[in-house]
């Protein structure tokens, strides 16, 4: 019997779509392609008897069109804190192996480039996100500012990373990519943060 998990904590994710990114409607990517980046810090997770508080995941995705159209690329990184059953554990959840809302991905994903444990620092600072990952990937979002100083949000969007939560807009500082042969680098582009709740069905 598959292990019963839970994983919370918060989540942002910087592309080289136009704010705010379209593909969240389910409309092409503004540039006729996307290119994503997606870090999660856990601050309560439980997989079994592995315990998941504290660490980070990262995810980079490259879609060639409209991302419910073409086969995706993707990799994954795990926290190299991590010992070899937690890593195990942030694999199966967050590749959609264990099931939970990431599951629903796997149909999109035509080549996963690998899996690697990496060195991965997550930051949160007031409306700014930002994510170093090892030589790989670098990445920091601040939130739009709203009406009177407040969030602006999108929420109950058709296609999404995290459901359940109000998606804040933001843009992005940087973000920088270059790995399996890819490598891509934009600024004042598309970023979303919010908290997130995954978990065993």
């Amino acid at each position: 019997m598959p292990a019963s998990w839970k994983v919370t904590g918060s989540y942002f994710e910087a592309c080289n779509c136009d704010v705010a990114c379209p593909c969240v409607f389910l409309s092409p990517p503004t540039s006729g392609e996307c290119t994503v980046l997606l870090a999660w810090h856990i601050d309560h997770g439980q997989f079994g008897d592995q315990n998941l508080d504290g660490f980070n995941t990262a995810l980079a995705a490259y879609s060639p069109g409209h991302m419910l159209e073409t086969k995706w690329k993707v990799a994954l990184y795990v926290d190299e804190r991590a010992n070899q059953g937690q890593r195990d554990a942030l694999t199966q959840i967050f590749s959609g192996q264990a099931g939970g809302h990431l599951a629903g991905l796997a149909p999109l994903i035509g080549e996963v480039m690998g899996v690697k444990a990496a060195a991965i620092e997550y930051h949160t600072e007031g409306k700014r996100r930002s994510m170093r990952l090892g030589d790989f990937a670098d990445a920091e979002i601040e939130g739009l500012p709203g009406q009177d100083g407040g969030d602006v949000t999108i929420a109950s969007h058709p296609f999404a990373a995290v459901p359940g939560f109000p998606a804040v807009v933001a843009k992005s500082k940087q973000m920088t990519f270059s790995d399996y042969g890819l490598k891509w680098e934009v600024s004042n582009k598309n970023g979303f943060f919010s908290p997130f709740a995954y978990q065993s069905a």
